[in-house]
């Protein structure tokens, strides 16, 4: 099992530069410490995830602060984009990186966030799909034809990326299909926990989609975001997230229910409605869908992801509590990510170095 970092955050009481700061922070700490990657998203007019409206621009800058730390867009929402910009600005992250880049693409959420080419959104799937398959031939240096103001041009992109080939995630939509279409194209997926019912169907069907269109169904990386804080004490955890995570997840139903407005079909979210579902969310969350507890706790959901087939754990660590607490915390992050590095050894060595360190269900698109 390999650990990333995962950065989502709604606003808070910190100014944008102390948000971006804790950022490169935490890119160092990932990064001196052996994690695979982190991810960060792309949002657009809104609280929940403001900070973050281009992770091309942000990986830009966290290569120059890091060696080994893979660098991700989760995600690039695809119809907001030409399929050259996005196929440029990560062949340059890629060539800052010395071959770090990876992107997530996703097809689109909110109506309004359709600013960027609102003729794209009744489309937004099919035009996602499309956009993939052109990155990746721009990527591989190919010419492709795009229309110019008088003429139809080929275009190739530069600088040159390091990498052969773009690593490539699906963002897993309500949608079931989004898996058996991301093992079609040989891409790989990125998902929050909604269900445990339905995540070993999904992951099932993945493999299958793959072996069937030519691609190998070990090699699929499925990547699970779980919101990560790690104590010692389940009780004492508890007390410290329930709030900040609450008022996160209020973030993202405010924003659904703006979403809703757009929208004749639906009524708004009353308060009420409001309150009964940040309760049974946060409950779920944190008994069963989260590495929120102590570190027994918090294995026994890696194992059980494990089981099923999830190759990645991308750990979202900052919904609301304070900056360093979360910077100690990445410590025990750490010891649990060491004791999956030591689950296959004879040995138990490096048990000895855990503690070693300077210091879902609302992703459908």
């Amino acid at each position: 099992m390999k650990f990333s970092g995962f950065v989502f955050a709604a606003e808070d009481q910190y100014a944008h530069a102390e948000r971006y700061a804790f950022l490169f922070e935490v890119a160092e700490y990932l990064d001196r410490n052996g994690f695979t990657a982190l991810w960060t998203p792309e949002r657009h007019f809104q609280e929940f995830g403001g900070s973050f409206p281009n992770p091309a621009v942000l990986s830009a800058a966290l290569a120059a602060r890091t060696q080994r730390l893979q660098l991700r867009a989760g995600s690039v929402v695809a119809p907001h984009h030409h399929s050259v910009r996005i196929a440029e600005e990560w062949a340059l992250v890629d060539q800052i990186s010395k071959g770090r880049a990876g992107v997530c693409f996703a097809t689109g959420w909110h109506k309004r966030d359709f600013v960027f080419y609102p003729e794209n959104y009744e489309n937004r799937k099919a035009l996602t799909f499309q956009k993939i398959d052109e990155v990746r031939a721009l990527w591989r240096g190919e010419p492709l034809r795009f229309p110019a103001a008088d003429d139809v041009v080929d275009v190739k992109i530069y600088p040159r990326p390091v990498q052969r080939e773009i690593p490539l995630w699906l963002v897993f939509s309500s949608d079931p299909g989004i898996w058996t279409r991301a093992g079609e194209l040989g891409l790989n997926v990125l998902a929050l926990l909604n269900s445990w019912n339905s995540i070993a169907e999904n992951i099932g069907r993945y493999r299958e989609a793959r072996a069937r269109h030519g691609h190998d169904p070990a090699t699929g990386v499925v990547t699970i975001g779980l919101h990560t804080f790690i104590g010692h004490d389940n009780d004492a955890v508890r007390k410290r997230v329930e709030a900040p995570l609450k008022r996160y997840l209020a973030s993202f139903l405010l924003a659904k229910n703006d979403d809703k407005k757009l929208s004749s079909r639906q009524a708004p979210m009353t308060d009420a409605e409001r309150d009964l579902i940040l309760e049974g969310a946060f409950r779920d969350l944190f008994d069963s869908r989260s590495l929120l507890g102590d570190l027994d706790k918090c294995e026994r959901v890696v194992k059980s992801l494990q089981s099923i087939g999830v190759d990645e754990i991308a750990a979202l660590i900052d919904f609301g509590l304070d900056f360093p607490s979360v910077l100690d915390s990445l410590d025990n992050l750490r010891t649990l990510k060491s004791r999956f590095e030591c689950a296959k050894a004879d040995d138990f060595a490096c048990a000895e170095t855990e503690g070693e360190g300077s210091f879902g269900w609302y992703f459908n698109r």
